[in-house]
């Protein structure tokens, strides 16, 4: 398996976790939480085999140890013996799996209400691992229809992992401050009532396997 990825944040303080940004009202970074979690992800992965690793069990094990305040969404892939593929995720973070030009799954969206996604904390209104579903500044600004023909598009020209993963960032990043731009956001919003238009500006993280 092959990977790349590309994080483009919306501002200098930004990291590369989606920490709940609500939590700044408060005085808090969520920041500190979501990059404790991952950091304790990490760790939980290292106790499991390698071609073993249970991602509900890292995401489990982490929640367990992250003590920071805060709140974060989540997604754990991972990529076991026989080419199966296992994941856990939390709340508007999503994964997609293409296979022959053809999308032939797509993790579901889990939000409480328009754009106030599932998230694991330590507060009254965030979930627990294992409410989990078998993890936006991507999926918020492309519809899955861009996704799949810019993944076709590397496919054909032979792109490395990285490089796809930039190419999606980018678009997502250009899309995401087009106030006139068509998007996945905009239609959401419609349905909820609240009539945003454009793209919407947010931390963008792309991961490209290619297996």
């Amino acid at each position: 398996m092959k990977c790349g990825s590309f994080y483009i944040a919306k501002d200098r303080a930004s990291k590369p976790q989606d920490g709940v940004g609500g939590w700044s009202k408060h005085g808090v970074d969520a920041g500190l939480y979501a990059a404790e979690l991952i950091n304790n992800s990490l760790l939980a992965t290292l106790i499991q085999p390698l071609t073993q690793v249970d991602p509900m069990k890292v995401l489990d094990e982490a929640f367990s140890k992250t003590k920071a305040q805060g709140s974060s969404t989540a997604c754990i892939i991972t990529l076991q013996a026989g080419n199966m593929l296992h994941a856990v995720n939390v709340g508007d973070s999503r994964f997609m799996v293409i296979r022959r030009g053809e999308i032939i799954y797509k993790s579901p969206i889990q939000l409480h209400s328009f754009n106030f996604p599932y998230k694991l904390g330590n507060s009254a209104n965030c979930a627990k691992p294992r409410q989990a579903q078998l993890t936006d500044g991507l999926f918020d600004n492309l519809f899955e229809l861009q996704i799949l023909a810019t993944a076709s598009k590397g496919v054909e020209q032979d792109l490395g992992a990285e490089e796809m993963a930039w190419e999606m960032a980018q678009l997502a990043y250009r899309t995401s401050r087009d106030k006139a731009a068509v998007t996945p956001f905009m239609e959401a919003s419609k349905r909820a009532g609240r009539f945003r238009d454009g793209g919407k500006g947010d931390d963008i993280t792309v991961i490209v396997s290619r297996i």
